[in-house]
């Protein structure tokens, strides 16, 4: 018997290697990562340098309690990572996952607030559907019913403002204009900040809103004094073929707080975080003078040291661009199959960040009860490919879709490969 707490009741296989865009299982079997584990493994799998930079970052200085120390390597990390994503002047606050991630901003924009002088200000508007994390108030700000549903009693509705998900058929500006309303009706002045996922993951697959969006978004929230949070945990760090996401359509986009995560050490180690402009960093260090939150292992030296050796790899490699690329060829063939099966209703996406929605071809919309993107995952893993599906984009039931986003190193034969398996998984799930 097992001792392990599993996710589910299913039947997990057991890795014991991998290696590019490989994994492999202790029953010989092989599959192509095709969603990067949840869009994690983003230069792919088994790179060493990674690993001997953290061997040799532990046996330097292993810990140390980010409350009485800095080191050598967060502080490299952190002017490294401000320079590649333009974010000059710019701090980079470290922790351990995507969840602590949005936590911390959230979190920080609450005290920004208070710093200010306005503690009235406590309400985060954010979006349905979306995902923010696991934690309560990553979980909280999520528009996800089917996560949230069991801790509602735990949440204070009105703190988080839901505004309707992006609307394709709106032009970027109007869409945006979507916020003012709602600021207008809750109170703006009781708003401290606005997150959102510049492109939708798990929530709704790789749905992007028109351009414009972002920039509106952005004018909005200075216009009335509320702090921009751009939710980069997947879509960042050039895989959506930028180094963010938020700027796809407008390079001088700036949000006041960008959360990064997964693609930051590549699942090479836990490491997430949150850029915080000088503005929110100054306005708390010159008030108390201090954030206050703080986990145990933010900042941690080997995980900080894994982060930088991933970014060298996707600088050195060009992995931005690379995504961009593999991404053109893997929508093209994703646009190919879909004319070969009429049970995909849309293709999207940007770089390596692409969504396929499924549902009934007579209809052209979602099947009444969800379960067809579980059916395809399943034929897929049988393929020998592994892919993200989920449900629930339309009204928290309804709606299947594949979530594809295999690491930023694929190799053109490698995308051809992936289609071929995926070919095989609709023919067999749909």
């Amino acid at each position: 018997m097992s001792n392990v707490f599993y996710r589910s009741r299913k039947s997990y296989p057991t890795a014991v290697s991998a290696h590019g865009v490989f994994i492999h299982d202790d029953q010989g079997r092989s599959y192509l990562d095709g969603s990067s584990g949840a869009l994690v493994a983003n230069v792919g799998h088994g790179r060493g340098e990674v690993a001997q930079a953290m061997a040799e970052q532990a046996a330097r200085l292993a810990f140390v309690h980010g409350s009485q120390f800095s080191s050598d390597v967060l502080e490299t990390y952190a002017s490294r990572l401000a320079d590649f994503l333009n974010l000059p002047g710019y701090r980079f606050w470290a922790v351990s996952g995507g969840s602590e991630a949005n936590e911390s901003a959230i979190k920080l924009a609450r005290q920004y607030h208070v710093e200010r002088g306005e503690p009235g200000r406590f309400r985060v508007v954010t979006r349905v559907p979306s995902y923010h994390g696991a934690s309560l108030g990553a979980l909280a700000a999520s528009g996800m019913g089917a996560r949230r549903e069991v801790y509602a009693p735990l949440m204070r509705p009105e703190a988080w403002p839901k505004l309707p998900k992006p609307d394709p058929s709106l032009s970027g500006e109007e869409d945006a204009e979507r916020l003012r309303a709602l600021l207008e009706e809750v109170g703006p002045e009781s708003v401290a900040a606005f997150i959102c996922e510049p492109v939708v993951g798990a929530s709704d697959a790789a749905l992007t809103p028109n351009a414009g969006y972002h920039a509106q978004i952005a004018q909005i929230c200075r216009e009335y004094g509320v702090l921009f949070i751009a939710d980069e945990v997947m879509a960042g760090m050039g895989r959506c073929g930028e180094p963010l996401c938020v700027r796809l359509h407008a390079s001088q986009v700036t949000p006041d707080l960008v959360v990064l995560g997964k693609g930051l050490a590549a699942g090479y180690a836990p490491l997430a975080g949150v850029m915080a402009s000088a503005q929110v960093y100054d306005t708390v260090m010159n008030g108390s003078g201090a954030f206050k939150h703080g986990f145990t292992y933010a900042g941690h030296p080997v995980s900080v040291a894994a982060g930088l050796s991933v970014l060298d790899i996707v600088q050195r490699e060009e992995l931005v661009r690379a995504a961009r690329e593999r991404g053109a060829q893997l929508l093209s063939g994703l646009h190919a199959l879909q004319d070969r099966h009429p049970g995909v209703l849309e293709v999207r996406g940007h770089g390596l960040l692409l969504g396929v929605i499924l549902g009934d071809p007579a209809t052209g919309q979602a099947h009444a009860t969800p379960g067809v993107a579980e059916r395809v995952a399943a034929a897929a893993r049988d393929a020998g490919l592994l892919t993200y599906p989920g449900s629930g984009a339309l009204d928290g039931v309804r709606g299947d879709h594949l979530l594809l986003g295999p690491p930023l190193s694929i190799t053109p034969a490698e995308v051809t490969l992936l289609l071929e398996r995926l070919d095989t998984a609709l023919a067999r799930g749909l």
